[in-house]
């Protein structure tokens, strides 16, 4: 038996879209007749997407990923000084519910982790740990999963705190709405929100909401978390203000 790095593309019913990879791809192993191995190129259905496998490529938009890599950045920064808290973003998770499949969510903050790992499958069970929170952001194909399904199945993984940034109802309202839900006696009620209408998380004593087209996570002061591109030109600025002074001063002595 030999192994081909042979690439193709799975054969497509009449029946789909034009564009078949429309959710993504994943790539599978297959024996010729000959003995050569070669991986093909398969499309995603949307149950792949609600219940991946591991190096399943999912197709996301750019606004997406940008707000994940927020929400993660976020997260992470003002969770860091807990050594057992992990957070990840797109990682497939096994929950300990008998019976519950793999989920991909988003955002997932988990506590009790005592050593990190390249996580490709984060197993709740195998790692001891308690999940704190599940953001998932909405896309038109999977609002209704977001929306419906996850809120049960992540109901029954107890997850303790599940947040819907709806940002695929901005088609139909104009605005992302940010939905948060908490882990009571086995069902998600509807989280509590500030005067300001941002949902109150448990987990950093956080709040995520929206400000104008763009969703913002917020301290327990109210000072939003900016994204490492902001946080990172205010650190430019502020080298450069130090540097100016600093010439000042010595031309200031100089003068002296």
């Amino acid at each position: 038996m030999t192994v081909s790095s042979a690439v193709s593309a799975a054969p497509v019913a009449p029946a789909e879209q034009a564009d078949p990879f429309r959710y993504g791809w994943r790539y599978v192993r297959r024996e010729l007749p000959s003995g050569q191995l070669v991986f093909e190129q398969h499309p995603l259905t949307l149950d792949d997407v609600h219940y991946p496998q591991e190096g399943d490529f999912i197709v996301h938009s750019s606004e997406h990923e940008r707000i994940r890599n927020y929400l993660y950045d976020a997260l992470r920064a003002h969770l860091r000084a807990d050594p057992e808290v992990v957070v990840l973003a797109d990682v497939r998770v096994a929950w300990s519910a008998p019976g519950l499949r793999p989920l991909g969510p988003d955002v997932v903050v988990f506590s009790g982790v005592r050593q990190r790992r390249d996580w490709t499958t984060f197993d709740v069970a195998a790692e001891g740990a308690q999940t704190l929170l599940v953001v998932e952001i909405t896309s038109p194909e999977t609002r209704h999963i977001d929306l419906v399904d996850k809120v049960d199945e992540y109901a029954a993984a107890e997850v303790a705190e599940y947040v819907i940034v709806d940002l695929a109802g901005r088609r139909r309202s104009g605005q992302i709405v940010v939905r948060g839900y908490r882990l009571q006696d086995g069902a998600f009620l509807e989280a509590p929100r500030d005067a300001d209408g941002r949902v109150l998380l448990q987990v950093g004593s956080l709040r995520i909401g929206t400000t104008g087209e763009d969703v913002l996570i917020f301290d327990a002061q109210g000072h939003p978390i900016g994204d490492y591109l902001e946080v990172e030109a205010r650190l430019r600025d502020a080298e450069a203000r130090i540097r100016e002074l600093e010439e000042r001063l010595k031309r200031a002595e100089g003068q002296a």
